[in-house]
């Protein structure tokens, strides 16, 4: 009883904090109002696309802050946290937006987030799934599967993607792991022959962005499909400065802009190769997480097991 007069006076204060007719966008809301609407969107709309667009066209306008979250206080190498409602970048976007479409409850939508942000949703800055292709789409298979050379047929564009995370840990996060150097050819979808692929995607469908520069391809930004009422797919995604919606052709100008301003300025210019699309699995079976690793013994050196 106790727990439903808590939630009564969560969704309470969001309609007093909206205005009439004027939702509360899910960055300004509180986690116990968020743990109210996600119980209300999983009894009101059953369809999981649906959840998805909703729920991401709810955070348009969440401000875009690039590196924001981290493992603390699960590990201390950083300071960032393990999560954020107030802002994102266009991973934290996506994580957070299929995390919380899949989820009832606050307490679910966090270990959500973990079993999508992290391989196996072991927590920690070497299980993370830091590289798109070899890591975020590979591990979660169980969520998106890659349509990019079926969607393209025969105009499928190709890269080939070396990554050696030993050296990005040991740089970027001061960590050391034994990771051998592992190497992939990536399917895309050229930018000229977007358009007539668009129709075969649906809401929730996962975007990674291919850029290219000095002759080198990779996932440089990453979204969500969804679809207009007049059946026109729209791009999804946080970008500084905020999370907007806009149609593909806008996406491809205002990249293609960008471009020009960095070669006016002198900059090596990156330039749009075009996109991997990853369909959202139907049904999602979410597979549980592999243990936490835990110390074995307190005050002793940190020899961890699963």
């Amino acid at each position: 009883m106790q727990r439903r007069t808590m939630l009564g006076l969560s969704c309470a204060m969001l309609a007093a904090c909206a205005g009439v007719g004027e939702p509360v966008p899910i960055h300004r809301m509180t986690p116990e109002q968020v743990d109210a609407y996600l119980r209300r969107m999983q009894r009101d709309e059953p369809d999981l696309r649906r959840r998805i667009a909703a729920i991401g066209r709810r955070n348009i306008g969440q401000p875009y802050v690039l590196n924001l979250l981290g493992e603390y206080p699960w590990q201390l190498h950083d300071r960032l946290p393990m999560f954020s409602l107030t802002h994102s970048d266009c991973v934290v976007f996506a994580e957070h937006t299929y995390a919380m479409a899949l989820s009832g409850s606050w307490e679910e939508f966090f270990w959500m987030l973990q079993r999508i942000r992290y391989k196996d949703g072991v927590i920690g800055v070497s299980t993370r799934n830091h590289y798109t292709e070899q890591d975020w789409n590979v591990n979660n298979a169980w969520l998106v599967t890659d349509i990019s050379a079926p969607l393209a047929g025969a105009d499928v564009g190709r890269y080939e993607l070396t990554v050696d995370r030993a050296a990005f840990l040991r740089m970027r996060h001061r960590t050391e792991a034994d990771f051998p150097v592992t190497r992939s050819v990536e399917a895309y979808v050229p930018a000229a022959h977007v358009e007539r692929v668009l129709a075969q995607l649906a809401d929730g469908d996962f975007v990674n962005v291919i850029s290219t520069r000095g002759g080198q391809h990779w996932a440089s930004h990453v979204g969500l499909v969804v679809t207009q009422p007049d059946g026109s797919r729209h791009f999804l995604n946080s970008a500084e400065p905020q999370v907007r919606e806009e149609s593909f052709a806008a996406f491809i100008e205002r990249v293609a802009r960008r471009a020009r301003d960095q070669a006016a300025a002198g900059k090596p210019a990156l330039q749009l190769a075009g996109f991997k699309f990853l369909r959202l699995n139907e049904p999602v079976a979410v597979p549980p997480m592999l243990p936490q690793p835990r110390p074995q013994d307190r005050g002793q050196s940190p020899v961890f097991r699963q």
